[in-house]
């Protein structure tokens, strides 16, 4: 850009010099004489590389804001695993005092106060970022201000790439600002958005917890409407094939990694009861395993507290039509801030897939949606809000959200919002209202990411105009 405007700048020279931008006029003596007309200023070419320059520093501090937004966000899932476990150990100690000595009170002492320092140091952490990004932001209405000053005394043209730059600067920072916002203030429960505007980069926490790189079926995640004191609850299955035989639950995700488990419950004691469902197409909603049933087709619902099976037969619903990655995926549940849903196709519809509400209460399907998309050509699909999203393979590390369905407005939309999926195939997605992240199993891994919204008031800004 900067040789182009050395260029203009040398070239306009140029024509004053040879006397093409001139006036003429005669004498009476018989001689032509040209008058040259220059410019009243010369074009700053010299502040324009110092913003230029200012550009390229803007740009290098807001990629160090926003890996440090991404770690805090880890770092907080880390520090709370801490807090949960250490309120859990002080709890046992104060029920029970004679079972713990001078020594134990003296580790609990030193865990708590390594806590403390590592809050402390986040909060610092964050207090550093917030006024980075203030800077920031101030910077770049400095900039602007330059630049609009720029675009009304010189040629507009001349500074249009620059403005692109910090356009896409603007973008950068208003994208950081709304994550750093939406890790520590979420909305979680709230739907005051206008659908999904982005997925993180997958954050893989480990292979499964039968450490069987051959477990490439099963699932994985937290309970999407946790019953009192539950709240951290996880849980995991995963298998050599589609059979669903058992489920086991972890107190927390550290005791998940930890592979600590806190129950597991079997769908199949011989000679007693066969339970067992198949596709990797579960949830758990209050202590629930939703899932599909294998002996009679038809959805299920293990209710873990009470230890007790019900299913049902969903009317129409075929076990023809599978997702792309997984056999046996022919009903799929999801829930999201509305509910407990089901999807599935039809023979009626060709394959096409069909989106059922089902009342928590009665355990039926209370209404349906017909779709366009045909379900064999889907990865798989999910729920946030009362919308439904669809995706599809782009290539072996690309996934890409291609499809929605709104519930409310009952209108369908082809969209595009990419993003990595770590390795070339997985069995199981699934969005979690609790956190508003989604889930995916993928290739015997947990994997998860983090979901920005299109939230009102919050779109990306543009500080310069047209």
């Amino acid at each position: 850009m900067i040789i182009t405007l050395l260029y203009f700048v040398l070239f306009r020279s140029a024509v004053v010099e040879g006397g093409l931008w001139t006036e003429g006029s005669g004498d009476p003596s018989g001689e032509c004489r040209c008058e040259a007309f220059l410019p009243n200023s010369t074009f700053p070419v010299g502040e324009l590389i110092s913003l230029e320059s200012t550009a390229v520093e803007i740009n290098r501090k807001l990629e160090i804001e926003i890996s440090k937004v991404e770690t805090y966000e880890v770092k907080l899932s880390i520090y709370m695993a801490k807090i949960t476990n250490l309120t859990v150990l002080i709890k046992l100690m104060e029920n029970d005092p004679d079972s713990y000595s001078e020594l134990h009170l003296e580790e609990v002492k030193i865990k708590i106060m390594q806590v403390e320092a590592l809050i402390v140091e986040l909060q610092a952490s964050i207090q550093a970022t917030s006024a980075v990004l203030i800077t920031i932001r101030e910077q770049i209405s400095v900039v602007v201000s330059v630049l609009t000053q720029l675009e009304i005394t010189y040629d507009k043209n001349l500074v249009l790439v620059t403005r692109r730059e910090y356009l896409i600067l603007q973008q950068k920072l208003e994208a950081c600002e709304i994550r750093h916002n939406e890790i520590f203030n979420p909305n979680i429960g709230i739907c005051n958005h206008s659908g999904i505007r982005r997925i993180s980069k997958p954050i893989i926490s480990q292979l499964n917890a039968d450490l069987n790189g051959g477990f490439k079926y099963g699932g994985w995640g937290k309970d999407s409407k946790p019953l009192p004191g539950s709240e951290n609850m996880h849980w995991y299955y995963g298998y050599t094939d589609t059979l669903v035989t058992k489920i086991t639950q972890y107190s927390d995700y550290y005791k998940l990694i930890m592979r600590q488990a806190f129950k597991t419950h079997e769908l199949y004691v011989r000679y007693q009861y066969d339970w067992q469902g198949t596709g990797n197409n579960y949830i758990v909603r209050e202590n629930t395993l939703y899932y599909q049933f294998r002996s009679t087709f038809g959805m299920a619902k293990f209710n873990m507290t009470s230890l007790t099976v019900q299913n049902k037969v969903i009317p129409k619903a075929s076990a023809r039509f599978s997702y792309h990655y997984s056999a046996n995926q022919n009903l799929d549940f999801a829930a999201d801030e509305s509910g407990l849903w089901v999807t599935y196709a039809t023979d009626e519809s060709k394959g096409k897939l069909v989106l059922g509400k089902i009342n928590e209460e009665t355990f039926e399907v209370d209404k349906v949606w017909q779709t366009s998309i045909f379900k064999p050509s889907v990865g798989n699909t999910f729920m946030v809000c009362g919308v439904m999203y669809a995706t599809r393979s782009v290539d072996s590390k690309t996934e890409e959200i291609f499809y929605t369905f709104d519930t409310r407005t009952e209108k369908e939309s082809y969209v595009s919002v990419p993003f990595e999926k770590f390795q070339d195939s997985y069995v199981y997605l699934d969005y979690n209202p609790t956190d508003q992240k989604l889930y995916m199993y993928n290739n015997g891994y947990y994997v998860s990411y983090h979901v920005w919204f299109n939230r009102e008031g919050s779109r990306d800004k543009l500080l310069i105009g047209d």
